[in-house]
């Protein structure tokens, strides 16, 4: 038995095997190493546990981050929380520059509710890598706090282009520099009714055709003018009171009514009957069918009658007047059915909503200057805007939801508004004076201003019923300035 002790060498070796048993040669010219079974001394076991001079390659794998797309797989790294007061931004661009511009800009499809250091919610959930240039629409990493993706965002739609020019313009002698009277109508035939002075002409838009309706003689003039709704009979409000229906086509008298006292400075046609607001501060109602001057009186008002407009189903009639009151009448009562005095001017500008029943605007002069909004079946305020100036007019798109409005004191500007937002689509500016006329054309797409500057100017507004694209420049007329007698 031998009794010189065995080294220990450290070493786990397979049964059957021993430590001379297994040698190692190394290759100078060659980093690798070769396994020789032989006999060797122990002292070449132990070169094993010494470290070796040669360049070896680890077991352990690590990625290079900036090659790697973790956003690709929504993969995100959680935040340390940011101290209040922190400075956001800079946290996000140091991201940014630490793990690449691709991973600073990555938004939460939660909608942001995670804010930018949460754990996304749609772990390992494969995403297509866009990696075509950066969309326009697509939130920078400094301005960054809607926390929608690009991918569901979309492109704000574009305003409505409004011609900021009149298309044609037309000249208007001795039209009248007067808040309370209403001078300018157009009839559902496509023919401009005007009064100039003692005359009333007629502009035939189709052909540019001016004809002479009437002169009411030295001793009288022309306060208002009114087609029905057919478009074929014309009323005539005169200074002396009077109450005139004309034949439009072939220009001859219908009817002659009186019950004024003074002048008839507006008239308002239902499908039966005909308003008449007059500075006696009454309103009449006049049926064509009855031999009588008038069948109704109303009265409510405290000064002159400057505003009358019948609601779209004929159920209620809408007056304002120089007592800055606003009154709303039915058929089936003389009193008024309402009394609205939130305006502190004169309320000339009055229009019915055709997009929805009961909504009345009105619009006051020059120390109210607001548009309200009413629902005149329970009487209350919807809405009010200032507009900066006198509130001339108002008319409301038949093919959009929106509404214009002409001005006096002190802008003399147009106003094109859409509704309920009240924000403005376009603002028109040409009239010297006051813009106290105001038309829309049957198609209602263009409407005429007149002024006191005598000048009848025609815009393009509003899109067609059918299509709602922009309108255009060239209307119906060529650009030009023409006479209208």
């Amino acid at each position: 038995m031998d009794s010189t002790p065995r080294r220990k060498s450290g070493l786990n070796l397979p049964s059957g095997m021993n430590e001379t048993s297994l040698r190692l040669e190394t290759f100078p010219s060659s980093s690798s190493f070769k396994a020789v079974t032989c006999v060797s001394s122990p002292r070449a076991i132990s070169s094993l546990s010494s470290p070796s001079k040669t360049s070896s390659c680890s077991d352990r794998f690590i990625p290079c981050r900036s090659s790697s797309r973790l956003h690709t797989f929504g993969l995100r790294e959680k935040e340390s929380p940011v101290k209040e007061g922190g400075n956001e931004a800079y946290a996000r661009l140091l991201k940014s520059e630490l793990f690449g511009s691709d991973f600073g800009s990555f938004s939460s499809p939660a909608g942001g509710q995670g804010g930018l250091g949460s754990p996304s919610k749609n772990m390992l959930r494969f995403k297509t890598d866009h990696s075509g240039p950066n969309s326009p629409y697509s939130p920078s990493i400094f301005g960054h706090d809607s926390g929608i993706s690009s991918e569901s965002s979309t492109p704000p739609k574009p305003p409505r282009k409004v011609p900021k020019t009149p298309h044609k313009v037309l000249d208007a002698p001795s039209l009248q520099d007067d808040f309370y009277l209403n001078l300018v109508d157009w009839s559902s035939q496509n023919v401009l009714a005007v009064g100039l002075g003692t005359c009333v002409y007629l502009w035939t838009a189709s052909n540019s055709k001016v004809t002479r309706l009437c002169d009411l003689g030295p001793n009288d003039s022309v306060c208002s003018v009114q087609w029905t709704r057919e478009g074929s009979y014309i009323s005539v409000g005169t200074q002396l009171g009077q109450v005139q229906v004309w034949d439009g086509t072939q220009c001859k008298r219908v009817r002659t009514m009186g019950g004024h006292q003074t002048r008839t400075s507006v008239l308002a046609w239902n499908s039966r009957t005909l308003a008449s607001g007059s500075r006696d501060r009454n309103i009449l109602q006049h049926d064509l069918r009855v031999s009588s001057d008038y069948v109704s009186k109303l009265i409510g008002h405290k000064s002159e009658v400057c505003g009358l407009k019948w609601s779209h189903d004929d159920r209620e009639l809408a007056s304002g007047g120089n007592d800055n009151q606003l009154l709303v009448w039915n058929q089936h009562s003389q009193l008024p059915v309402l009394t609205l005095t939130e305006h502190t001017a004169a309320v000339k500008a009055i229009a019915w909503s055709p997009h929805q029943s009961g909504l009345l605007a009105s619009g006051g002069g020059t120390a109210d200057r607001c548009i309200r909004f009413w629902n005149t079946t329970n009487g209350h305020q919807l809405n009010h805007v200032d507009t900066g100036s006198q509130v001339c007019n108002l008319v409301w798109s038949k093919n959009v939801n929106e509404l214009v409005s002409t001005h006096g004191y002190s802008q003399n500007q147009i106003m094109v508004w859409k509704y309920p937002s009240l924000s403005k689509v376009a603002t028109l500016v040409g009239h010297s004076l006051r813009v106290l006329y105001l038309a829309m054309s049957p198609d209602g797409q263009t409407i005429v201003t007149g002024a006191g500057d005598e000048t009848l100017r025609f815009w393009n507004v509003f899109p067609s019923m059918k299509t709602q694209t922009p309108v255009k420049d060239t209307g119906l007329w060529s650009l030009g300035r023409t006479q209208i007698r």
